[in-house]
């Protein structure tokens, strides 16, 4: 039998992915690591459908699968932005903590999903999110009224 490695990180239990985020977020304690990944988690479980929710929930670790799929689907997904504004109206945060919890956690997701799953949650989100997982949001460039015919 072949043994199939998945892309990004495998094996990571949900201590080492705390220990992960609180080391990469700079957190105090592994409790306030673990109550952002909590939050931005089930936050996120409301933003993402289909298979690459099922499959982003069998990528993550058991405890972290649960929390993310644990909250209904929203029929409206946010924007990045609105992600951030409403997980900050949930938790009480402000919008430049609530801003650093998510970026922290969703890198450590980003690095679980692999690359070809992340480029397919990304292509399913609203604008905004690619930078939420660290990565560079590219848009088309459209040419100004100015430019054209002046």
């Amino acid at each position: 039998m072949i043994d199939q490695q998945l892309p990004g990180i495998t094996g990571l239990t949900f201590e080492q992915m705390l220990e992960q985020v609180r080391y990469e977020g700079a957190y105090a304690t592994r409790a306030q690591a673990e109550r952002a990944v909590c939050a931005v988690l089930d936050a996120f479980g409301r933003q993402l459908t289909g298979d690459e929710r099922v499959e982003l929930a069998a990528r993550l670790p058991y405890e972290a699968a649960v929390t993310f799929t644990s909250q209904i689907p929203a029929t409206e997904p946010l924007t990045g932005w609105g992600f951030v504004k409403e997980l900050a109206s949930r938790t009480g945060g402000s919008l430049a903590t609530t801003r650093w919890d998510t970026g922290t956690v969703l890198r450590i997701v980003a690095q679980l999903a692999g690359e070809e799953l992340l480029n397919r949650i990304l292509d399913q989100l609203p604008s905004g999110y690619a930078l939420l997982f660290g990565r560079a949001e590219l848009t088309a460039c459209v040419p100004s009224r100015r430019a054209v015919g002046t």
